[in-house]
């Protein structure tokens, strides 16, 4: 059978490949596709173990390419969707690319996986849909309330997976995750950007009083999650994924501090990012009961191990940065 992953090039789409190729056998998957554009985030160095599996057929294309897209699904079982402008603070510079690839792209998949008669389509998505939220937690039947262009694109591509299944009857299932956090994170995120600038000696810029509040979920841990869903989750149903550690920007900051040997004065506050959500924290308890879903990475361990990746692999974040300045 054929299952096609897009935006496999990124961050967490590299890292579920990884799974899937050791899960692909068991799952009956003999036709693996990968499908990315190697924007800016994507590097198809992510996929050099990948592409060395006679499974897997890499494909160098934009989801919005209806030719592109019809041709890959046309008779696949499944699809995983992780392609998506994801930096918020780029969508606040440029906030069109977001809904052209977010709402329009995701779409364009939704129809070639209805023409295509796809069996089931895992649309990945964040728990910034919900917007922010000062106590308790998030239940998938929450309100949405982005206050980003990037949330306010991915909660439109949410509403259009979910139109799909209850107007054409198409399996989808839709993940909203917190952030993660693990190796061959793109040096823009928060933990890698610390990270990365504390190995240099540079210090790290801190937005607004640092008391921010985010749930961290190792991305191992998010793509078994997505396998789950993929394997048993129940069409037009929502999962939220969590990672079960909720910290402020500036105990994170903290941690990654003594991780790298380094003091508060290396510390550099700075305005608040606009729109910047205070809080964010999902129930997962509907994962958990129905799939069985455990968040296994410890993250102290986690932290330190993913810390000590980029210590080690300066060869592939260094180009990064000297070319993003």
């Amino acid at each position: 059978m054929r299952v096609v992953i897009t935006g496999v090039a990124g961050f967490i789409g590299s890292r579920f490949t990884e799974i899937m190729l050791e899960r692909a056998e068991q799952m009956d998957y003999d036709d693996i596709v990968l499908l990315d554009a190697l924007t800016y985030s994507g590097r198809r160095e992510n996929l050099v173990n990948a592409l060395l599996d006679s499974r897997v057929t890499f494909v160098e294309a934009s989801i919005n390419d209806k030719q592109v897209t019809d041709d890959l699904l046309r008779g696949a079982h499944a699809v995983v969707h992780f392609a998506a402008e994801s930096h918020v603070d780029n969508s606040i510079d440029g906030a069109r690319v977001f809904y052209e690839t977010n709402v329009l792209g995701t779409q364009q998949l939704l129809e070639s996986a209805r023409e295509g008669g796809v069996e089931r389509f895992v649309h990945v998505s964040t728990d910034e849909v919900y917007g922010s939220i000062t106590e308790g937690s998030w239940r998938e039947d929450h309100l949405l309330e982005p206050n980003s262009p990037y949330s306010s694109a991915k909660a439109g591509s949410d509403l259009a997976a979910l139109a799909y299944h209850r107007t054409f009857a198409l399996n989808v299932m839709v993940t909203r995750c917190s952030n993660n956090y693990g190796l061959r994170q793109f040096p823009e995120k928060m933990l890698p950007l610390f990270v990365t600038n504390l190995i240099d000696g540079k210090r790290v810029p801190l937005y607004g009083d640092g008391l921010h509040v985010r749930e961290w979920l190792h991305v191992d841990d998010h793509c078994q999650a997505i396998m789950l869903v993929l394997e048993r989750g129940r069409p037009g149903e929502i999962y939220n994924i969590g990672g079960d550690t909720e910290l402020t920007n500036i105990e994170l900051t903290h941690r990654l501090l003594k991780l790298c040997g380094q003091d508060d004065s290396m510390i550099e506050y700075g305005t608040d990012r606009l729109g910047h959500d205070r809080r964010y924290s999902v129930d997962w308890s509907k994962i958990k009961n129905e799939l069985g879903y455990e968040p296994r990475v410890d993250f102290d361990g986690g932290l330190e191990g993913t810390v000590q990746w980029y210590h080690d692999h300066e060869e592939w974040w260094r180009p990064l940065k000297d070319r993003r300045g």
